[in-house]
């Protein structure tokens, strides 16, 4: 249990918060670069910041302020040139520095006139890797964007899904650390809800958890797992997936959870899925992009059971349904909670590094170490079944077998004949 101190504390993520002022250490995801293939400009809103990210007319990334200093106007319809993004209202132009680079008007009437020069806008760093776009709003100099191993290998097929969830990113994250609920909300709630679809053959025995544990390591936490049937030198007690510090976790594939405010997240799932034996994947190979649909009540506030039939969106709902903040000064923590209470502690701990000047975990400036970071993955038969299943051979990373939004995958439904078995037919949890 934490008091209303704490919870504030942890939960709070806009400029000038504890919270805030650690998650704008770390580089955010806050698109794919396929979303700005039809459109130079998107609305961004990151840790309680109105921004948009723009392409200019020679491929390059802007992050700037929504609205312009001029007069205000929102720079989400700003004309994108060779040199950053002009304002459709009076044609004033902004680099991705957040300078004013021309004023039409004031230099026809004044060809000298250097007012251009004191006028400034909002600009944060932003850099592509892996296809995501990841914007960095901390202090300079930034750290370098990490390079976490799914998003460096090459010769994989990718594709990126995305939700808002209307949900404070805490209760999302320690989730992460919660081995328990897999057996229940994917395993008994699973069946109950293919008892409600008439799907009855999907219904599967269900092993119990007999013994969860936790181990901290360079990047994080790593749960462990006992099931019915497993002893202490089964593969899935000895190597467990990980939550990456401060709000990743790799599971099958990546699972980012972007505070956009104190209310709302960015659910980012990142998969990748290795090709057939003996077959390259294009160095251009489009990575495509996803919507992963928010179950919701129905009217009368009863749950839509043809929602609830993947892990997702399993997860989804109990996310929310905790409130937009979770009151965790009245929460009843047991014995299974114990990934949760180090989690915690592991936020707190870093809060203060960056309160006394210190760099918090997981930020890299060596760019030797940064090269390659390779990141431990949970292994179970489950996903050593999937592995070996569709025309896509080898799913890099085990992409289908946990997270549960592969069910919205378009690489696994592009209808070319690859087939992979979905995260709802085997219980590895998330």
């Amino acid at each position: 249990m934490l008091t209303a101190e704490e919870n504030e504390r942890l939960t709070r993520v806009g400029p000038g918060t504890p919270m805030g002022n650690l998650m704008r250490r770390y580089w955010q995801p806050i698109a794919a670069m396929s979303q700005l293939e039809d459109r130079a400009t998107r609305p961004i809103r990151l840790l309680g910041e109105n921004l948009v990210l723009y392409k200019d007319r020679r491929g390059r990334l802007g992050l700037i302020g929504d609205q312009c200093p001029h007069r205000k106007v929102n720079m989400v319809y700003g004309i994108p040139e060779d040199e950053g993004l002009r304002c459709p209202y009076h044609g004033w132009l902004f680099n991705h520095e957040g300078r004013c680079l021309e004023q039409p008007y004031e230099k026809a009437e004044d060809p000298f006139e250097a007012f251009k020069d004191k006028v400034t806008t909002t600009a944060y760093p932003v850099q592509e890797l892996g296809g995501l776009v990841f914007a960095y709003l901390g202090p300079e100099p930034a750290p370098l964007l990490p390079r976490w191993d799914l998003l460096v290998w090459d010769n994989v097929y990718r594709d990126i899904g995305m939700a808002v969830l209307p949900c404070n990113y805490l209760q999302i994250m320690e989730n992460s650390v919660d081995p328990v609920h897999a057996e229940w909300l994917h395993g008994h709630f699973a069946n109950y809800v293919w008892e409600q679809l008439g799907q009855t053959d999907r219904i599967r025995p269900i092993p119990a958890h007999q013994m969860i544990g936790f181990d901290e390591f360079e990047y994080g936490i790593i749960k462990r797992r006992i099931l019915e049937g497993q002893t202490e030198d089964d593969v899935n007690w000895k190597l467990g997936h990980p939550l990456v510090f401060p709000n990743l976790l790799k599971v099958g594939g990546f699972q980012y959870r972007v505070p956009i405010d104190d209310y709302q997240t960015l659910h980012i799932w990142y998969y990748t899925y290795a090709p057939p034996a003996g077959t390259h994947v294009p160095e251009n190979e489009p990575i495509p992009f996803y919507q992963v649909p928010v179950p919701e009540l129905s009217e009368g506030g009863l749950p839509d059971w043809s929602y609830l039939d993947f892990t997702a969106g399993q997860d989804i709902v109990m996310w929310y349904t905790q409130g937009a903040i979770a009151d965790r000064t009245s929460e009843s923590l047991g014995r299974s909670d114990k990934g949760l209470i180090l989690y915690r502690q592991q936020l707190m701990d870093n809060i203060a590094k960056v309160e006394r000047g210190e760099d918090p975990m997981n930020v890299f400036r060596d760019p030797g170490e940064n090269e390659y970071l390779r990141l431990p993955t949970e292994e179970s038969e489950g996903t050593r079944r999937m592995g070996a299943t569709g025309q896509l051979g080898r799913m890099a990373s085990s992409a289908g077998a946990a997270g549960g939004a592969t069910k919205f995958s378009p690489v696994l439904n592009r209808g070319d004949g690859a087939t992979a078995v979905t995260a709802e037919e085997v219980l590895t949890g998330d």
